[in-house]
């Protein structure tokens, strides 16, 4: 099987203000085939800073996600875990969530094939990229 690229992102919900809304969206790029789950993770921190972590099928809390396919569940482990709960403040959860980019698959063999490789990749926040859009546009 030929694996297109993989992310991660930690999602964070400060207070706990988790309301679903992404689950809709999420579901809408799988079904357009786009992305394909590899696993989602809840991660909870209580006031004491104790972490709590579910995988999508222990918690009955979120059925927004209920219709999600996590392909490969169980792929986050224990490590991966706690990286993310760094990240989080006591009194408040996240979701750590692993895909594969199935759009960008043939462009990836296509690299692999040609001996290429990536050098330097991330992600630009969304705040980031408004300000220099913003920027542009004032002249």
């Amino acid at each position: 099987m030929t694996m297109a690229p993989v992310q991660y992102i930690v999602i964070g919900f400060p207070g706990n203000n988790f309301k679903g809304e992404a689950a809709p969206a999420l579901a809408d790029l799988i079904d357009k085939k786009l992305i394909r789950v590899l696993d989602l993770v809840f991660i909870g921190k209580d006031e004491d800073g104790n972490v709590l972590s579910f995988e999508l099928d222990q918690l009955d809390e979120v059925p927004e996600f209920a219709n999600i396919d996590t392909s490969s569940a169980g792929m986050l482990n224990d490590e991966d875990i706690e990286h993310a709960a760094e990240a989080i403040e006591p009194g408040s959860s996240a979701a750590l969530l692993i895909w594969e980019d199935l759009w960008a698959a043939d462009f990836a063999a296509a690299l692999r094939s040609s001996d290429a490789v990536i050098l330097e990749g991330g992600r630009v926040p969304y705040e980031l990229v408004q300000l220099a859009v913003d920027e542009l546009a004032a002249g």
